[in-house]
């Protein structure tokens, strides 16, 4: 039997601590390769502490992480080749023109020079940035300082990126083409951990989201498995043409429904867990002589999902 892949970032009790205060609190976590993973929580939380120590920038108080099975202070060397990390706030050199600035850094990277015009003529089509070879970075938008950014952290091929609030300070089309950029990196096999604030688009961006605060992991897994964490049970809302007072008398005795009251019009069922199949309220409703017009599930979005499981607790 064939090991299983090695995870892309593992954490293992990973705590910082900054005097009396703790930034990071034994955090326990596990990315796979391939993710687009979403670190969430509030400023203060320990997102950054936690990226700043995967980056090799900043040493753990205590546990251990591993960037594709790189310990990140044995290893820091090994870890730095596989890794692109580009923090919330970076400089640019706004006086060198775009080709000069990825250039300079493919030779930090030791890119040999023959390659190099090829490897940024490449980052910078993959980021959007083409027809901007020859500008200087002072003149560009912010969103395109952005992207220029993250085609710096491109210029070695890293297998993992490190993207702290990637999208801050963007006006809304510039957003979705950073995410849009994202999703094609993902698609090219890279694994992407991305902490943001713009909750309702990582919900759609990430196939796997952590949720911090104050230094503690509060839930780690897929982004459907969040809601289920955050609400008790199924919330599922039906609208009947018949008898509605009918209707809830025939819910509440299934065993399947925790509670079903009337609210604008509607039904509003809360299921005992999850895992009920919620064509379980049409068959009752159906069998017992309603008419049911309507019948939808309630989505949590992870805005909505965040508020509930965190507390709003800053350091």
């Amino acid at each position: 039997m064939s090991a299983p892949p090695l995870p892309a970032v593992q954490t293992l009790g990973l705590t910082r601590s900054y005097g009396s205060m703790v930034a990071l609190n034994t955090l326990d976590l596990t990315i796979n390769q391939g993710d687009l993973f979403g670190f969430i929580g509030s400023n203060g939380a320990g997102k950054t502490t936690t990226l700043r120590i995967l980056a090799t920038f900043l040493a753990p108080s205590a546990g251990q992480a591993l960037v594709l099975g790189h310990d990140v202070v044995r290893d820091a060397d090994a870890v730095r080749h596989v890794i692109g990390y580009m923090p919330d706030f970076f400089g640019v050199y706004k006086d060198m023109e775009v080709t000069e600035y990825l250039d300079f850094f493919g030779a930090c990277y030791k890119i040999p020079t023959a390659q190099r015009e090829k490897t940024v003529n490449d980052v910078l089509e993959l980021v959007g940035l083409s027809e901007k070879k020859g500008a200087l970075i002072g003149a560009l938008s912010r969103g395109m300082q952005q992207r220029l950014g993250l085609a710096r952290v491109l210029i070695h091929d890293p297998k993992v990126l490190l993207l702290d609030e990637p999208a801050s300070g963007l006006d809304p089309r510039a957003r979705i083409e950073m995410m849009a950029i994202l999703q094609e990196l993902q698609r090219m096999g890279k694994t992407i951990i991305i902490s943001s604030h713009i909750l309702s688009e990582l919900q759609t961006l990430c196939n796997r989201v952590a949720i911090i605060e104050r230094g503690k992991l509060i839930y780690a897994g897929p982004v459907q498995g969040v809601r289920d964490h955050a609400s008790s049970g199924r919330v599922i809302w039906v609208k009947v043409s018949s008898d509605q007072d009918r209707a809830i008398e025939l819910l509440k005795v299934r065993p399947e429904v925790s509670a079903a009251e009337s609210e604008d019009g509607h039904i509003k069922i809360t299921l005992v867990n999850h895992d009920i199949d919620h064509s379980v309220i049409a068959e009752t409703l159906v069998h017992g002589g309603a008419k049911l017009t309507e019948l939808r599930e309630d989505e949590l979005g992870l805005e909505e999902v965040f508020l509930r499981v965190t507390r709003g607790d800053t350091q």
